[in-house]
């Protein structure tokens, strides 16, 4: 199996990271309209039986904001990998992951049987 091509990685690794950050701020922006319709409203949107209440989609939306900050965060110390030599290498073992395993999860850590411990 061949190491992959560290050009290739970066490039494909900057492509998630440009995806990541425009789904964040695109999320920051749902989030700043659902508090400024919070702010605007005098609705009693807890005891609404139509719909979700402006606090859960707030608490929704907050959760996946921070799991795109950790997706960015991963992604970053991908990058920083290749540039030390090591991206492609399970940092448990040592051992080569998989080239589909990175094709799926290109921030991936470890190969598929260390993951799964």
């Amino acid at each position: 199996m061949s190491a992959p091509d560290p050009d290739d990685v970066r490039r494909h690794l900057h492509a998630e990271r440009e995806a990541a950050q425009a789904r964040l701020a695109s999320l920051t922006g749902d989030f700043d309209a659902v508090v400024a319709a919070s702010l605007d409203s005098n609705a009693d949107d807890e005891h609404d039986p139509e719909g979700h209440t402006i606090a859960f989609e707030r608490s929704q939306i907050g959760a996946i904001v921070a799991q795109v900050r950790r997706h960015l965060a991963e992604l970053d110390a991908a990058l920083g990998r290749v540039d030390a030599g090591t991206y492609g290498s399970c940092e448990a073992c040592g051992l080569p992951i998989a080239p589909a395993r990175l094709e799926a999860l290109p921030a991936a850590r470890r190969c598929i049987l260390c993951a799964a411990r």
